[in-house]
């Protein structure tokens, strides 16, 4: 064996045996020499070097922190130039256990999941089902028995977007993770999508009556958001690093091959995002994923939201949306503040859809996620028009006739559509109330909560 692993090896076992336990002096030697099965008399040396740090720093460091940080000490690089270089016979192992998570998340109340056997008591399966649910291989067996249905949707703008929806038992464990643990966790504050008391509406409002606004669009949101990133959030929350990657396996999925080629056969992909498809990522259809990719997001939107600041800008996201607004001088630094925004985007694993990249003054329409924000949350004009269009010929000509898309609930449909102009605009709203009156439903219109 080369030196080089062995020294990392007998540091990993170290490593383990010192972890079992606090950082108490006492302790860390007694199962250090237990380890060895001896007291050299370097290890005094090694413990001076490893000194004591916060009791909250040692709960989260991983064994292979501490293995690294014991390979630097010079007690253990002197150790092996010794007659009698060390050697581990016994090994100790810290009984699976959570770490602490950051400061101000430690009062979530999330589920203890120690290990595999708690993740699977948890989600009210087998061990077994849960290996089955998270393989790593699970991608490469035939597509009619994939945990995922996969359906191409076309996009208004052109081309199409992959969504990847989990099969019934599949969705229901995500369901479980989503509303068991996810929930509890807080975002960034200027994340108002997928988030309790935040909306469409909510993100407009931010930007309304300002002089600039400059919009922003992440490209394949979901699909850049790789299952190491998931990963990542559930060990920060104090999960180990088994459990962690368990978890993440579970939220998210690597597209098939067949599905991968047909992408590309349509021109729906290119090159890179069929690349990012084969890599383990968040599925734009699974319950978990939006909260995940909010999650994941944190550090983007911390960096962005400091970068509003500075700009005297107000900062948010919905999505893959972004958008900044603020002073008339937004507009003459555009380019600069652009730039800025896409070296951020790239940093921290996104990309910008340049295409959509805009500025908007007060001279003309300003849009947040369709919302004209020029004075305040408006409805647009052509969409009032539409809209208006429909229900006069819902009532001419029955609602069946303008159903043209299919809708299973098409009263329901068109009735959030009348909520959603009501909210924007109640004085304007009123004309379409009063259409809606004189269409022949066979019951009265939807109560909608709240």
């Amino acid at each position: 064996m080369p030196a080089a692993r062995y020294h990392h090896l007998t540091a990993l076992a170290l490593a383990r045996a010192l972890w079992a336990g606090g950082q108490e002096r006492d302790g860390l030697r007694a199962r250090a020499e237990y380890a060895l099965g001896q007291a050299p008399s370097w290890l005094p040396s090694l413990l001076a070097e490893l000194h004591p740090v916060s009791e909250a720093t040692w709960e989260r460091q991983s064994v292979e922190d501490l293995a690294g940080r014991i390979e630097r000490t010079h007690a253990f690089a002197n150790a092996f130039r010794l007659t009698r270089p060390p050697i581990v016979r016994r090994w100790i192992l810290r009984p699976s256990r959570m770490h602490r998570p950051p400061l101000g998340l430690d009062d979530l109340a999330l589920p203890q999941l120690p290990h595999s056997a708690a993740v699977a008591d948890w989600l009210g399966i087998t061990t077994d089902d849960l290996d089955w649910f998270t393989h790593d291989r699970r991608h490469q067996v035939p597509l009619h028995a994939q945990h995922y249905g996969f359906t191409l949707q076309p996009k208004r703008s052109g081309g199409g977007r992959l969504i990847e929806s989990p099969r019934s038992r599949l969705k229901a464990l995500q369901g479980r993770v989503l509303h068991g643990l996810l929930d509890r966790v807080p975002v960034h504050e200027a994340c108002h999508g997928f988030v309790g008391g935040r909306s469409v509406l909510t993100h407009a409002r931010l930007h309304a009556g300002q002089p600039v606004l400059l919009h922003f669009d992440l490209k394949n949101f979901f699909g850049s958001i790789l299952a190491s990133q998931v990963a990542a959030v559930f060990h920060t929350l104090g999960y180990p690093g088994g459990v962690a990657r368990q978890l993440a396996a579970l939220c998210t999925v690597r597209t098939p091959g067949p599905v991968i080629e047909r992408l590309r056969d349509d021109g729906w992909v290119d090159w890179q995002d069929a690349r990012a498809l084969r890599r383990a990522h968040l599925p734009q259809g699974a319950p978990s994923s939006p909260m995940l990719a909010n999650l994941c997001a944190f550090q983007l939107d911390l960096r962005l939201d400091g970068l509003a600041h500075v700009l005297g800008a107000t900062y948010s996201r919905y999505a893959d949306d972004l958008v900044l607004s603020g002073p008339q001088s937004l507009r003459g630094s555009f380019e600069r503040i652009a730039a800025w925004v896409g070296r951020i985007a790239l940093e921290e694993g996104y990309a910008l859809n340049h295409r959509k990249t805009r500025l908007a003054t007060q001279a003309a329409a300003q849009r947040v996620c369709g919302v004209v924000v020029n004075r305040h949350p408006n409805l647009q004009r052509r969409e009032f028009d539409r809209l208006r269009a429909v229900l006069h010929q819902c009532a001419l000509h029955g609602p069946a006739s303008q159903n043209r898309d299919g809708h299973a609930d098409f009263r329901a449909h068109l009735w959030g559509r009348v909520q959603w102009a009501t909210q924007l605009n109640a004085a304007k709203a009123e004309r379409l109330h009063a259409l809606w009156a004189r269409i022949g439903w066979d019951a009265a219109p939807p109560r909608l909560a709240g």
